[in-house]
């Protein structure tokens, strides 16, 4: 006599899929990497939802305006993807990413800073450049009015004083105060010494006060 083929339990496909979504995302970078040679792209997925928000916060602080940080994060994955091939692992893959990143970020900003002239208006609601730099008057704002009225003020000035820096200066600004990298990271990102890295925030960080000393009323 004949039996029926036994039917999956209700729900165990989705189960399965669950479980091996789980799988991908439990590994880490290089492992991912690997995958995404061999064409797995659920594992680039895994990778742009990794790293995609700050890589995106990366490139809005460097140029400001939320559309076209928004279109150079996708060509930072884009273009990740097309050069997979070329990481050889000598680096951790994230800092890899972001020397893609940084490096677009610094082009397209002189491309445009040419045409581009500054305005209190041109940065979107979003979290501004200057804003990771006066996290701790933020957290006030709902506390008190004038908490909030200052920490907008505040944050609008240090906005213009990144604006006005030249890109070497700029992007340590940035990979150090907003995106928390330490010196050897950094190195890495920019492919300098770290020596080089040092300097470079020091004088960032003499420049970045004597504009706040210069935009203060």
């Amino acid at each position: 006599m004949n039996r029926k083929a036994s039917k999956p339990p209700k729900g165990a496909a989705a189960s399965d899929d669950a479980a091996a979504i789980s799988d991908v995302v439990a590994l880490d970078d290089e492992q991912l990497v690997w995958r995404v040679r061999s064409g797995d792209m659920q594992a680039f997925g895994v990778l742009v939802g990794r790293y995609q928000d700050r890589i995106f916060n990366l490139v809005l602080r460097m140029c400001s305006r939320r559309a076209e940080a928004e279109e150079l994060a996708q060509d930072v994955f884009l273009r990740a993807l097309e050069r997979i091939d070329q990481f050889k692992g000598r680096s951790r893959f994230y800092t890899w990413l972001f020397r893609i990143a940084a490096n677009l970020a610094i082009s397209h900003r002189r491309r445009s800073r040419r045409i581009r002239f500054y305005s209190m208006d041109s940065i979107d609601d979003d979290p501004a450049p200057g804003q990771a730099l006066t996290a701790e008057t933020a957290e006030r704002r709902e506390a008190n009015p004038a908490d909030a009225a200052i920490a907008a003020e505040t944050q609008a000035i240090v906005a213009a004083a990144l604006e006005e820096m030249d890109e070497p200066f700029r992007i340590v600004l940035v990979l150090r105060d907003m995106q928390d990298m330490d010196y050897a990271e950094m190195a890495e990102v920019l492919g300098i010494p770290v020596g080089t890295v040092k300097s470079r925030l020091f004088r960032a960080r003499c420049l970045m006060r004597e504009r706040l000393e210069g935009l203060q009323p």
